[in-house]
């Protein structure tokens, strides 16, 4: 039996299958039944290898820690069952990825790529953990390499339009970007990731009032959608925090990106994604003296929580910020500590001290911040994140360097920026003021 790419696979039922393909299919959309999905489709098979496959891939995108021997136990179930090298070539990849061996599983996802273009769950498992490895030149490799071998006529087209639009924004190849973007949108109105690479794109390029109307347009397509919906709100009020308009930022606060209330919040509510959304918005807003009022709380009471887990190294320094906001000195100390002893460099070298940084910044320590945080500046990709979302810790390092006096590092960061951002300081909120005080 085969697939809707086309792909042979191991499964009792052609119901399986269309079970499997159903699965797929929620996950490429980011719709939020995806798991009740998966949960039918198994109990149409529960033998069948690539849903095992799928489970464990699913249960380690939310990186955190404690769903991991859930993921270890999956994937034993697939390789039980697996028959045919791609699936055995998957539950190798999986074998890294449980062990934190993220060079190597994207080394076999590649392979799998390379050999079967048509697969999307390894094509998309790349894409994503690629990303979140800070390569977004691995991610627009794959997918120049996978495109000739797709077409409209295949279920899951619109998908590699989306990540090719993705991966070329953070390439740098923003008409790439926009076209590949819109070509998906167009298709499906309701494709979350496509609409998140033209927001980039408008990020980017500064085009804040068409980035408020993009996405205000797509909406009404999002009907089932998961936190990635919030990503997308969040990128709207970036768009209104630029244009400074306070009270629409908070609103989206409040009621988009980290409404409480939400079942796809409350059915997550520690999700690295959310968190780094809420975390790094509040900050922003406090370097203009925006009051967020008690919207720290619940998100330090979740970092004091989350101490120890380092599987998803750009939240730390998100962590951090919400425990210094809240003045929870005792918690961070434990949190570097941690760290300290991972004996993962990733953590223990780059995400300490951008960690520290943000301690120090929340204590009043402006020079320690710089000068915990200036010998990974160049290294600061590696944990993940857009240029959008790495941003937060660059204006982290220049509201330090600025409020300690220490210009020349404040004209360090700015021309690194500037040389990466096609808008320059001068026309960014975050930026303009040390750009004029510098005399950049």
């Amino acid at each position: 039996m085969k697939d809707a790419q086309g792909l042979a696979m191991t499964a009792a039922s052609a119901a399986a299958v269309s079970g499997y393909d159903h699965v797929i299919e929620g996950y490429l959309r980011y719709r939020a039944d995806t798991p009740l999905r998966l949960k039918a489709a198994l109990a149409l098979d529960p033998d069948a290898p690539m849903l095992r496959v799928a489970q464990a891939n699913f249960t380690l995108l939310g990186h955190q820690a404690s769903a991991v021997p859930r993921a270890r136990d999956s994937l034993a179930r697939a390789a039980a069952g697996a028959s045919t090298d791609r699936e055995r070539a998957h539950c190798a990849a999986l074998s890294a990825w449980v062990a934190n061996d993220v060079t190597q599983a994207l080394g076999v996802w590649r392979q799998i790529v390379a050999e079967y273009p048509r697969d999307i769950l390894a094509f998309r498992m790349h894409h994503f953990v690629a990303f979140w490895a800070g390569r977004p030149d691995w991610m627009l490799e794959a997918v120049e390499a996978a495109q000739p071998h797709w077409s409209a006529a295949v279920p899951g087209y619109g998908s590699i339009l989306a990540c090719r639009a993705f991966a070329s924004e953070e390439s740098g190849l923003y008409t790439t970007a926009e076209a590949a973007g819109r070509e998906a949108i167009a298709l499906d109105p309701g494709d979350l990731w496509a609409a998140h690479a033209v927001a980039h794109v408008l990020e980017m390029q500064g085009r804040r009032g068409e980035g408020i109307s993009w996405i205000a347009s797509l909406e009404q397509h999002w009907e089932g959608g998961n936190n990635l919906m919030h990503h997308l709100w969040w990128h709207r009020a970036m768009y209104h925090l630029e244009r400074q308009e306070w009270p629409a930022v908070l609103a989206l606060y409040d009621s988009r990106f980290r409404n409480l209330a939400s079942p796809v919040t409350q059915a997550a509510p520690d999700l690295y994604i959310d968190v780094q959304n809420a975390a790094s918005m509040l900050f922003r807003l406090g370097l203009h003296g925006v009051l967020v009022g008690d919207r720290w709380a619940e998100l330090a009471d979740k970092a004091e929580a989350r101490i120890g887990d380092h599987l998803s190294p750009f939240t730390l320094p998100h962590w951090a910020m919400a425990l210094a906001a809240t003045r929870r000195w005792d918690a961070g100390a434990r949190m570097l500590e941690a760290l300290a002893a991972d004996p993962a460099p990733l953590a223990r070298d780059i995400a300490r001290p951008v960690c520290d940084a943000a301690l120090r910044h929340g204590h009043g320590d402006f020079g320690g911040a710089v000068a915990a945080m200036r010998p990974v500046l160049g290294r600061m990709s590696l944990l993940g994140g857009s240029h959008a979302q790495q941003d937060v810790l660059e204006q982290l390092f220049l509201d330090s360097a600025v409020k300690s006096g220490l210009a020349e590092d404040a004209r360090t960061l700015l021309e690194r920026v500037a040389g990466r951002h096609p808008v320059p300081p001068a026309r960014r909120v975050g930026y303009a003021q040390a750009a004029k005080d510098v005399k950049f």
